[in-house]
Order: structure tokens, then C-alpha cells, then sequence
């Protein structure tokens, strides 16, 4: 397969157009839960694809306002380009989303869209899950506070994290998504952080609004209290090691999830994200 046939073409891709500003990006990235959106300009030779705007890069410069100072240089791609190619592109370079370029701005290819060609047979692989898995598992106590558990995922600097019960056993799965879903933006408001646990709390914490969010494209922000067990999936579902490539690619994009836990009968023994499985295309 090449980039083309797997991408979403220019027209139904959101996107930001120069000159602008960081508001225009907010509310794609708040409410449609993008993680970044693309920066076009019109020319008379058609829409130039200038960069990348982030949530990342948004919490890095809260105080500037320029969307021409806020775009990354990211890596782009060709519609004629090898699928596989592209799919080295997203590991090597940390992209989850690459824009089609061919002298104007043409779509987006995204890692769920290769993820898509692999669950579909459109893009043959072979193996099995548990070479592409981390046995590195990023986990947090079921009853920890949701501020606690955002914080584990920001200093883990990963999209989620197992919840494990009273006996360490897996109970849930706990993403960066559910998190955007109960986050309560109130910038501009004069007071924020009321429902952040009191500093005598056994689970005390420096203001998370203080520190930023990975997650959330803004400095002030109010999370739920409630443990984790409140917010996370429970129904969690999961992969064996010899569960092939294309299965799991097929549990992701009906599940509408991005890392499945590997287990041994009920024992969790590792994880396999989306972006793992694109190696399969490649090596």
C-alpha cells in the first residue's frame, strides 16, 4: 500500500489557517481531543502546509499567542510514498500524525491509519504480538486520586496507565483521554483548582495548574478528586503473546483504544501500543 491509500484527504482534515493565533487551536484540541492540528496558508498555487501545532508546544509557550511561533517542523510524506516507509517515519521520528505534502497540502496520514490497514489485511504482516510488546508497564493504584494518577502519566511520559486493585492485580486501564473527557478548563476564571486535594492530604500535591499538563493545552485546568476506579474502563480488553499482529490491530480499531495489555492467563505481562505494531511493517 502507499500513503495514499490509507490517508484522509485534505477536505476532511481540520486544519488552521495563517495568520492566526492559539485560540484557534484550543478548541480543536479541548473538545475534538486532537493532540495536534495543522497550520496551512491559501497561496495562488493552492493551501501551503506550513506546520504543526501541538499541545505539547502550547503548555511549553503558554504565553505566546502567534500560531507562527508555535509550529513544529515535523516530518511530511508523499501520497506515493510506501506505507511501510511512513510507518518508519512514525517510530523513528515520535509521529503520530504526518502531513501529505506534494507541493501544496494534500491530507494527513495518521498511526491509526496504518493501524486500520494492518487490522483490514490491506497491509500484510507477520508474527505475533509479543515481539513488538514492552514488558515495561506503566501502573497506577486503582484508589489514587485521578490529579495523582495524570501526574504518573505526565512524569511517565506515556498515554496511559493499569490500574491495579488492593492485590496488585489488574483492574482497569486508565488513558490521557479519559482524563481530557473529565478535565474542567477554567482559564481565565479568578479562582481555580477546587477540587485539587487539600495540602493535608495524604496525597498532597503542588497545584497541578502550576506545573501545566501534557495532556491539556492550558495552565489552568480543575480534575476530578475521585480515584482512578471512577474514571478508568474496567471492562479492560486484553492480548496473549501469540495473538497475532493483525487480531490485535483489529481489537484497537474496534475497541477505539491504543495499547492493549498482554496476559498470561489472568497475570499481566506486558503492553502492546499501536505504534509497536508498525515495526511489524518494516523489520
Amino acid at each position: 500500500m502507499n500513503v495514499a491509500d490509507a490517508m484522509t484527504a485534505r477536505e476532511d482534515v481540520v486544519t488552521v489557517e495563517l495568520p492566526g493565533t492559539r485560540s484557534d487551536v484550543l478548541e480543536y484540541l479541548q473538545e475534538r481531543s486532537f493532540s495536534s492540528v495543522p497550520v496551512v496558508k491559501e497561496t495562488d498555487d493552492g493551501l501551503e502546509y506550513r506546520g504543526l501545532v501541538s499541545r505539547d508546544v502550547l503548555i511549553e509557550q503558554p504565553d505566546e499567542d502567534q500560531l507562527v511561533m508555535l509550529m513544529d517542523d515535523v516530518p511530511t510524506t508523499t501520497a506515493e510514498t510506501a506505507l511501510e516507509d511512513v510507518a518508519r517515519t512514525m517510530v523513528e521520528e515520535g509521529a503520530r500524525r504526518v502531513p501529505v505534502v506534494d507541493g501544496e497540502f494534500e491530507g494527513i496520514v495518521t498511526v491509526t491509519d496504518v493501524i486500520h490497514a494492518i487490522a483490514t489485511g490491506d497491509q500484510e504482516t507477520d508474527g505475533a504480538v509479543d515481539e513488538h510488546a514492552s514488558t515495561d508497564v506503566n501502573t497506577s493504584y486503582e484508589g489514587a486520586p485521578l490529579p495523582v494518577a495524570e501526574r504518573e502519566l505526565y512524569y511517565a511520559n506515556v498515554p496511559y496507565t493499569v490500574a491495579l486493585d488492593e492485590e496488585g492485580q489488574m483492574n482497569g486501564v486508565l488513558t490521557e483521554v479519559d482524563i481530557i473527557d473529565v478535565a474542567r478548563i477554567v482559564e481565565g476564571e479568578e479562582e481555580t483548582g477546587n477540587n485539587f486535594p487539600d495540602q493535608d492530604s495524604q496525597w498532597s500535591w503542588e497545584g497541578i495548574k502550576g506545573v501545566g499538563s501534557r495532556y491539556l493545552p492550558t495552565r489552568d485546568i480543575e480534575i476530578p478528586n475521585g480515584p482512578v476506579s471512577e474514571f478508568m474502563t474496567d471492562d479492560v480488553v486484553t492480548v496473549s503473546a501469540r495473538t497475532s499482529i493483525q487480531d490485535a490491530a483489529q481489537k484497537m480499531i474496534t475497541n477505539d483504544i491504543e495499547q492493549i495489555p498482554m496476559v498470561t492467563g489472568e497475570q499481566l505481562v506486558g503492553i502492546v501500543c499501536d505504534v509497536d505494531l508498525l515495526e511489524a511493517l518494516y523489520e
